[in-house]
């Protein structure tokens, strides 16, 4: 698809080019193809030829841009999986702490409040 776009891109270019040095040299040029002078529905039919070559240029490099995005996000994707595989392998003990931390106890009130003591009179 990339060198679909990059032909197209080179058609592009070279139907403008013959196009303006024809339109620049029609003096000479004109009378090689029959015309005697250029009318608007010439001028039109160039003009939208040319706007279709773009348009379809342009679309193609937006499906190349996209296609190359998707996969450069894929790539960093898998690559902070590496970088995340490369860390624990290299720093195992600080994995470990954090499994064996213990949990805390249901027992335990959140408040810093003491436990009610309950005095009896004797």
């Amino acid at each position: 698809m990339k060198k679909t776009h990059q032909v197209l891109q080179i058609i592009l270019l070279a139907y403008f080019g013959l196009f303006l040095i024809f339109f620049i040299a029609f003096d000479t040029l004109g009378g090689l193809f029959g015309m005697q002078e250029v009318s608007s529905d010439d001028m039109v039919k160039i003009i939208l030829l040319g706007f279709i070559l773009f348009l379809i240029s342009w679309l193609i490099g937006r499906t190349v841009r996209a296609s190359l995005e998707k996969k450069i996000k894929n790539m960093e994707t898998e690559m902070n999986g590496l970088k995340a595989k490369i860390y624990d392998m290299e720093h195992p003990k600080s994995a470990e702490k954090a499994k064996i931390k213990p949990s805390p106890s249901e027992e335990t009130e959140s408040s810093n409040l003491p436990p009610r003591q309950n005095f009896t009179e004797e």
